[in-house]
């Protein structure tokens, strides 16, 4: 990402960008050009390990972080202190800091908006105080700054809103004045939801503003983003549209991409070639305008005539010579409500199935003259005889369309509907001058802001796991706690190479899940002795200390773990990574709950001291493979607590 961020150009990935403008920094204060692009050898010039010392950098801050929100929870300075050894003394915590990854920066935002909530809840009795507003303001920050490295920083967002929530509930059973109550909303409106929004928005203002230039991730985008690129194939092209013009066209339907055809068939209804939209460059996107049956195609003699608002055209596939056709008889193979679009005939047939009505909706240019005009109109193609319009809503394919993305003819939809609606992204016609289109399209941060974020969401849901394919870097999320398939982080196994591990120190990963699994049925005892009245265990005041704290990590787990559960992309085991997070630092809770309660002063200090001794010799026992080694794997063997684990013998890998 940081070359990308150096040299300007603009690519598509399916994570927000202010993890990926971190690396950008780092690689500039490295020294690094824009010139290497981290394959093979690297030159001397490039720094990389400061690169990597950056990026550890949010690693480290984990553990002051842990500290302080413990500290925030009123929990004793020796459970503190634990907290941050636990944080620390996780070996898949280290190894991900040690490489250059988005997930440093995920982890420390995450940290950083548990701590100021936790500081924002240690200040609630002094509302409206410098001091309380200044955790809010962090508490919003960290927000939008957690959102914008990864998409799984919204948890943290529900798991903050769920706590403000919580909040005003108590406030309102409180019987507050309904002024102070409205003002304890607005505070959070302000802080919570709008400077969030600011930050998030404001990271993909100085992504756009950053990358100028035209790149890989050009295509994804709407074509006036794309022309607006220096150095884009669009930005300079002739403007109006004439007939015998060579065009691709483009669904406004985010997903769909451009309008396709290629020789094969369906294999069902008319069993004519397939029309299709397809996301990628191709020559089989290209189609000529004519008029009806043809009339006129290739005339070079008269002047260009250009294509106007309400007139009939024919479209012709370049490669194959066929025409976009649509007809009654059959309808759409996965819209079954549509009817079946197909490329049928020849130029110059007297078939009317082949005959389109241009029918513009939006002209975005300042030329407003009913002409179609290249990028800036939008418009719909209206077939003649069966009245419905031309749609790509998205819907894919089966495995004979290649997954493509269905094109049909809609009878019901609405005109201005964006599966209707298409433009013009690419024109040719060596008879009309270029313009510069930079000039001529207008953007709006807004729109392109909104526009990337679908196409994000759309990739992010692209990444759909093969279960009939074994992939040793994937994983499923009810394996994570208990530490089932720890990762390969390098390809390359054997000896001499440097071999690095995502395994986390068990130790932690399993005491700190028995937790979390035991957490809720020690609040469920709690409230079964006092409903029948049972000797208090808590002293007046303790049970809400207690509470406090436990519903903010325990609700942190839960919030960063259980969604895993619902989605269908493909996960990996440092996905639970921000969850464990919550939970190494409820272990440290409930040792000094359980401390507090049940032990002498001097025997507490010994059981800390015996879970840190612990925690450490675990974390050295399996430090080779946080660290690095470069020896054989087989003498690490015994470092193999579990036979599913894939640390010198793969089993499943042919």
């Amino acid at each position: 990402f940081g070359a990308l961020y150096i040299n300007r150009t603009f690519y598509h990935d399916l994570h927000p960008p202010t993890a990926k403008l971190l690396v950008a920094l780092s690689e500039v204060l490295a020294g690094h050009n824009g010139t290497f692009n981290f394959k093979g050898e690297y030159p001397p010039y490039v720094n990389y390990v400061f690169m990597r010392q950056f990026m550890a950098l949010f690693g480290i801050g984990l553990a002051p972080l842990a500290y302080l929100t413990c500290h925030q929870l009123n929990m004793r300075r020796r459970a503190c202190v634990l907290a941050a050894l636990f944080v620390t003394l996780d070996n898949a915590t280290c190894v991900m800091s040690r490489f250059i990854l988005l997930d440093a920066p995920l982890l420390f935002f995450t940290a950083a908006s548990l701590c100021s909530v936790a500081g924002l809840q240690n200040s609630r009795h002094q509302a409206f105080s410098r001091t309380w507003w200044r955790w809010l303001l962090f508490t919003g920050a960290s927000l939008g700054l957690v959102a914008s490295c990864k998409w799984v920083g919204f948890l943290t967002i529900g798991l903050v809103g769920l706590y403000t929530i919580d909040e005003l509930l108590n406030m309102y059973s409180d019987c507050l004045a309904i002024k102070t109550l409205a003002s304890h909303f607005l505070a959070r409106v302000l802080c919570l939801i709008v400077v969030p929004l600011i930050i998030y928005a404001a990271c993909f203002k100085v992504h756009f503003v950053v990358l100028n230039r035209s790149g890989p991730g050009d295509s994804r985008m709407p074509p006036a983003f794309q022309a607006s690129l220096i150095g884009s194939p669009l930005g300079h092209q002739p403007f109006t549209v004439a007939y015998s013009s060579q065009l691709t066209l483009r669904s406004l339907h985010s997903g769909s991409g451009l309008l396709h055809s290629h020789a094969h068939r369906y294999p069902m209804g008319s069993q004519q070639q397939q029309i299709t939209c397809y996301g990628h460059s191709d020559t089989n996107n290209e189609w000529i305008i004519a008029r009806p049956q043809g009339e006129g195609f290739n005339d070079t003699s008269s002047a260009p005539e250009p294509v106007r608002h309400g007139d009939v055209v024919s479209l012709m596939h370049r490669q194959t010579k066929t025409m976009l056709h649509s007809h009654r008889a059959h309808m759409a193979p996965v819209s079954t409500k549509d009817y079946e679009v197909t490329a049928y005939g020849k130029l110059g047939w007297k078939d009317r199935n082949n005959n389109w009505r241009i029918e513009i909706v939006n002209e975005q240019s300042k030329v407003v003259n009913g002409e179609l005009h290249a990028i800036t109109t939008q418009f719909n193609l209206r077939h003649v005889s069966t009245n419905c319009l031309l749609s790509a809503a998205a819907v894919k394919l089966p495995s004979w369309g290649f997954r493509q993305t269905e094109v049909s003819c809609s009878r019901e939809g609405s005109p201005q509907l964006l599966a209707n609606l298409w433009v013009v992204e690419k024109h040719v016609n060596a008879r009309l001058p270029k313009a510069d289109m930079r000039s001529m399209v207008k953007r709006s941060f807004l729109r392109d802001f909104v526009q990337l974020n679908i196409v994000m969401a759309r990739s992010n849901n692209a990444l759909i796991p093969d279960r009939d394919k074994y992939n040793h870097l994937e994983s499923d999320p009810w394996t994570w706690p208990l530490l089932l398939y720890p990762m390969r982080m390098l390809g390359s196994w054997k000896k001499g190479d440097i071999k690095y591990y995502e395994v986390g120190n068990p130790l932690l990963w399993w005491s700190s899940t028995i937790c979390c699994v035991l957490l809720p049925l020690q609040i469920f005892l709690y409230f079964a002795r006092r409903q029948r009245k049972a000797p208090a265990v808590w002293a007046p005041g303790e049970a809400l200390h207690y509470w406090n704290g436990a519903k903010l990590l325990w609700g942190g787990w839960f919030m960063h773990y259980i969604p895993f559960f619902a989605m269908g992309r493909v996960t990996y085991i440092h996905h639970v990574l921000p969850a464990l997070y919550f939970a190494l630092l409820l272990l440290a809770f409930e040792i000094d709950y359980l401390c507090r309660r049940i032990l002498q002063n001097r025997l507490q200090n010994v059981i800390v001291g015996i879970w840190a001794v612990a925690a450490l010799a675990v974390f050295c026992w399996f430090a080779p493979l946080t660290f690095g080694y470069s020896g054989a794997i087989e003498e690490l063997k015994y470092r193999q607590w579990l036979p599913t684990w894939n640390l010198y013998r793969d089993k499943y890998m042919v």
